[in-house]
């Protein structure tokens, strides 16, 4: 029998890469969905099978990780391997405007699935996604003991769903692991996140489609890695022979600056002639410095990064540049 993983955010750039890495593993694949009028599976579009067919591999079921009952349900129904909790509110500026919804969604989420799989007395292994904003204002690098401070509900709510895990996995004897993930890029980023927004910047004004770039802090530093390299780091977390936590990042450290000089440059243009500031985009608190300590998982996973930063800007403008032809 083949083995079966539950990936929530399957339609985000880490659950579409993960589910990916997944098939190509051989997994069964079943992927939580959320409705919506429009069409919202475009990361998926690509490893879509029809369910018609016998051999289908990838399945969706629509649902929302608010709906507690609705995902004990599918849990119990599936009774997967593995479940990779991916989904989330992600965006930290959008988290001051919409705090409860965050916390419910990005903190609470994860309550049901854990409850499933301890009432159902499963053998299922929990894989939550946690963030390097959890760490907040401490100094970096940041490993798994730095102290978390957190700066922002979005923050908090992670925190809160990483505890869980934690305690869950303390209190019952669960295979219930963390992995906190720095900040994590691909082509597949949501437009209004700052990397994909400057890339997509880029590719527009090249094209001259697009005038001027609007920021926020250009001084904020982070830990900027490609998310194909991470989703390894999380499989083999899944794998690892007990639950644990585990810093995934590069170990290096850039500021939005030098992104925005990169990509730029990258299409030989002056980012001074096309980039504006914009207060809007400020938090109300910030967090200056992100950078990852993977000595654990380069220790016990045997995982290292293996895209560098300027790649990752290149891989990311060159994606822009053919999607804008």
């Amino acid at each position: 029998m083949k083995k079966i993983a539950l990936v929530t955010g399957i339609t985000g750039q880490c659950g579409s890469y993960l589910a990916e890495l997944l098939l190509n593993k051989d997994y069964e694949v079943h992927g939580l969905v959320r409705r919506a009028s429009t069409f919202n599976t475009d990361r998926i579009n690509h490893i879509y099978q029809d369910p018609h067919n016998q051999d289908v591999r990838l399945h969706l079921h629509y649902g929302d990780l608010t709906d507690g009952q609705q995902m004990s349900d599918l849990v119990y129904q599936l009774k997967p391997d593995i479940i990779f909790n991916c989904a989330a509110q992600s965006h930290v500026r959008v988290s001051f405007d919409t705090p409860c919804y965050t916390f419910s969604v990005t903190g609470g989420g994860i309550i049901p699935i854990l409850e499933a799989v301890k009432l159902g007395k499963l053998r299922t292994r929990i894989v939550q996604f946690s963030s390097s904003e959890m760490f907040g204002s401490s100094p970096a690098p940041q490993n798994e003991n730095t102290l978390f401070q957190p700066r922002s509900p979005y923050a908090v709510a992670k925190l809160a769903a990483y505890w869980l895990v934690k305690n869950y996995r303390e209190a019952y004897d669960m295979f219930a692991a963390n992995v906190i993930m720095f900040n994590t890029e691909s082509p597949r980023r949501g437009e209004t996140f700052v990397t994909r927004k400057v890339t997509k910047a880029v590719a527009r004004v090249k094209a001259g489609m697009q005038k001027y770039l609007y920021l926020g802090n250009l001084d904020a530093k982070r830990d900027w890695s490609y998310v194909p390299d991470n989703m390894e780091a999380v499989f083999r977390i899944s794998q690892h022979s007990c639950p644990d936590d585990f810093v995934i990042g590069t170990g290096e450290m850039h500021s939005v600056r030098e992104f925005v000089e990169e990509a730029f440059s990258y299409a030989n243009l002056d980012w001074k002639e096309y980039v504006r500031i914009d207060e809007r985009y400020f938090r109300p608190t910030e967090v200056d410095e992100l950078c990852a300590d993977a000595t654990k998982a380069k220790n016990d996973l045997k995982w290292y990064p293996k895209t560098k930063f300027k790649d990752l800007v290149h891989i990311m403008v060159d994606a822009d540049m053919e999607a804008v032809k």
